[in-house]
């Protein structure tokens, strides 16, 4: 499978949740009231609906760790990561106001989606269904689970749940990694996995998690049992259990 790099994908993806007006007004501060919060993150549902539709490259936000959220707000503020108009949006948000969006899209746990049809062949599958469960020792790349979680629903505070994103979206992220497009604070452990796929991986991992479904109860794991395979920059305290 090619990498789905088209230009309006390749770094908004993650998280368009801010208002137009919003960036005009930029707050220092919002109201407590929850539904003066609600109106004002009315143009986020807009593309980041509950039911997402899977043939958009719009990613499932609800019911991530607040801590990704914020972590990605602040990567589209802070240039690490690049989409114009997330970039302009997010430009002079303060940090209270960007935890208390991503807190309150963490709050929200929405029916899982149903699996997305896969054109992929067995041979495919197969190999996505490794990577995600097992890894690939001989590439050095650990796997899917042993960071986001064993039911791929994410892992508190700032691990986001891989299951219910559109099929395309996880293509072009791993693409846009692999290519230095998108950024995370260092030491990026994604870029290092993502470095390691080829092409036909990033297809076959995208295709196979676009064929699975979340329990309805998933929820990100409080926190992880084992340390991560590799130390991540954007995950306080983690620390890496083998050399990348």
């Amino acid at each position: 499978m090619q990498l789905s790099m088209l230009p309006h994908s390749l770094s908004m993806l993650a998280l368009a949740l801010v208002l137009p007006g919003m960036a005009l007004a930029a707050p220092a501060a919002i109201s407590a009231s929850h539904d003066s919060l609600e109106q004002r993150i009315k143009a986020c549902t807009s593309c980041h609906a509950q039911e997402e539709k899977h043939d958009a490259f719009f990613p499932r936000i609800a019911g991530k760790p607040a801590g990704y959220l914020y972590n990605q707000l602040l990567n589209f503020r802070e240039g690490r990561r690049q989409y114009p108009l997330m970039n302009y949006m997010v430009e002079h948000l303060s940090d209270d106001y960007l935890r208390e969006i991503a807190e309150y899209f963490a709050a929200q746990h929405p029916a899982p989606p149903p699996a997305q049809p896969s054109g992929a062949g067995a041979v495919a599958l197969a190999r996505g269904q490794q990577l995600v469960l097992r890894g690939d020792a001989g590439k050095k790349i650990p796997a899917c689970i042993a960071c986001h979680g064993q039911q791929l629903a994410g892992v508190a505070p700032a691990i986001p749940g891989l299951l219910g994103l559109p099929r395309d979206y996880i293509n072009a992220q791993l693409g846009a990694w692999k290519n230095g497009i998108r950024r995370a604070h260092a030491p990026d452990c994604m870029a290092q996995v993502a470095q390691r796929l080829s092409d036909a991986d990033v297809g076959a991992v995208s295709a196979w998690l676009g064929t699975q479904v979340a329990s309805a109860d998933a929820r990100p794991a409080s926190s992880s049992t084992v340390p991560l395979p590799l130390h991540c920059g954007g995950v306080p305290g983690s620390s890496a259990q083998v050399a990348p």
